[in-house]
């Protein structure tokens, strides 16, 4: 393995903490003996293909400093390759650092954990989705919560979790079930009137809403939750019993473990990461071991 690594860095991630962040992950990775370059963008398009040259050109690793948006960018350039990643998680939400169980908001502690993972050998294989050429880690959305995120994402005024608070107010102003057509592991198709479908490779979205709880990484199959036709006022009771899982138990929500799924309902964007993925029809499959990471769980403990 080479001793030079790759820092890939949102600088506005966090309102600004990408930026401030990299520094002592940076000294966390110097001081264990790793050389260490910096790979910017000057957009999303651009700072993606820095970082797949940067893979291609055989790094160590790819370190991955930002909030879930970013783990998305790695994602692309280190799936399907040797090349690990590390995360060091200084965004909003943190999905993706926290199924991995990795420092949140602690640069420092995850570039000292990167290091010890490298010089360890200690590298963890995890799942992934993919959607077409496009990979995510974490919670595939669609429905009544897609649409959370495009009217949170049209709201420049407020920022944190307050903006999706006030999105899922004004959705609920205006819920109405949505038809989908469903297909589970190649089966039949299944219409279904749902509020929303959530596709987990991990168990969160939305800076800790435990939407598919009982996910795991690398067992091989997605958790789809689907939660069913319900009133608004059921809507409201159940959606708080995300923040805990609990919302599994309830009589409107169904869940079932899979290696792909085919979703279609009209008028419906869905989103993966927290990133948008397009308009539905889509087909998500499961890739048992598609990416090589920096994280506890890993063999031989670090």
């Amino acid at each position: 393995m080479t001793s030079e690594i790759t820092l890939f860095v949102n600088p506005t991630a966090g309102r600004g903490r990408g930026a401030r962040a990299a520094q002592p992950a940076a000294s966390a990775l110097r001081d264990a003996g790793f050389s260490v370059r910096t790979v910017l963008g000057e957009d999303a398009a651009d700072a993606l293909r820095r970082a797949r040259e940067a893979v291609a050109g055989g790094t160590g690793a790819l370190i991955a400093v930002g909030g879930d948006g970013m783990m998305s960018l790695a994602l692309q350039a280190v799936a399907g390759t040797e090349t690990p990643l590390g995360v060091v998680a200084v965004g909003t939400g943190n999905d993706f650092a926290r199924a991995l169980g990795v420092p949140i908001r602690d640069p420092a502690a995850a570039g000292r954990l990167a290091a010890r993972a490298l010089k360890g050998g200690a590298v963890r294989e995890i799942d992934l989705g993919r959607v077409g050429e496009r990979w995510f880690g974490s919670v595939l959305a669609s429905g009544f919560d897609s649409r959370v995120n495009d009217r949170g994402n049209q709201m420049r005024w407020v920022g944190g979790r307050f903006k999706y608070d006030l999105a899922i107010l004004a959705e609920l102003a205006a819920f109405k079930p949505i038809p989908y057509r469903i297909r589970l592991d190649g089966g039949p198709v299944q219409e279904v009137e749902a509020t929303l479908i959530a596709v987990g490779n991990g168990s969160t979205y939305g800076g800790g809403m435990r939407i598919c709880a009982d996910a795991v990484m690398d067992d091989g199959l997605f958790d789809v939750t689907v939660v069913g036709d319900c009133s608004r006022t059921t809507l409201l009771k159940v959606f708080p019993r995300v923040y805990k899982g609990t919302h599994l138990g309830h009589p409107d929500v169904t869940s079932h473990r899979v290696s792909s799924i085919e979703l279609a309902a009209a008028g419906v964007t869905a989103y993966a990461d927290g990133e948008q993925l397009g308009a539905l029809p889509l087909t998500a499959t499961c890739v048992p071991g598609a990416v090589r990471v920096l994280a506890p769980g890993s063999p031989g403990g670090i």
